[in-house]
């Protein structure tokens, strides 16, 4: 395997790096997600829980300790509480498109990576190719075993980008179907609690 990294020439390097760093934004990712995940549920259902019997400042106070997006845009209704639906709910969606932004964070690095780590495969076929025929131009005509050297680190460097490329597109796939389910969660949760708080409009 090492052998066949080192024919690819040196374009394998950053497709290397790019690899390396998509393994650690999913991981960091999906962490990330899981922890919201078995966080939310049961701190939506406590909060609920405390309003229901008028404590509304434990209920603040619970969210405060809660160093998570949920806890966070909770905050927002149980400080507002009293003040227009209308009004708290616009104070929740500034705060939850922070907090989805911050859930997406280094999603469009990982779908760069997708995106050029088939180019450099690509640029790796572009080069190898130029090596071959300069050999072609340099010796008349060159044997297999000349040639072999550029066509092979053409071909590697193609495979080698391919291989990353296709894992990191389905990872950012599920990463962005986990994002998306997330915010919906939030979505529902507070919007319960805005109308456990909030005057109706």
């Amino acid at each position: 395997m090492f052998e066949l990294f080192q024919k690819g020439g040196a374009l394998m390097y950053p497709i290397l790096v790019c690899s390396v760093i998509a393994l650690a934004i999913f991981f960091d990712r999906i962490w990330t997600y899981h922890s919201l995940k078995r966080s939310s549920t049961p701190l939506f259902l406590e909060v609920e829980r405390l309003l229901a019997s008028g404590q509304s400042e434990q209920a603040l106070k619970i969210c405060q300790q809660q160093h998570s997006p949920m806890g966070r845009v909770l905050q927002v209704p149980l400080r507002h509480r009293g003040a227009s639906r209308a009004h708290i709910k616009t104070l929740v969606e500034e705060v939850g498109r922070r907090e989805t932004a911050a859930l997406e964070r280094y999603l469009g690095l990982l779908g760069t990576i997708a995106t050029i780590t088939p180019l450099l495969g690509l640029l790796g076929t572009v080069l190898g190719m130029i090596r071959a025929f300069t050999v072609i131009a340099n010796e008349g005509g060159g044997t297999p075993a000349t040639l072999g050297g550029g066509i092979s680190e053409a071909l590697l460097t193609t495979a080698a980008g391919m291989s990353v490329a296709v894992p990191t597109i389905l990872l950012h796939k599920y990463l962005s179907s986990r994002v998306d389910n997330a915010v919906l969660e939030m979505e529902e949760y507070t919007m319960q609690i805005v109308d456990l708080v909030g005057e109706k409009d």
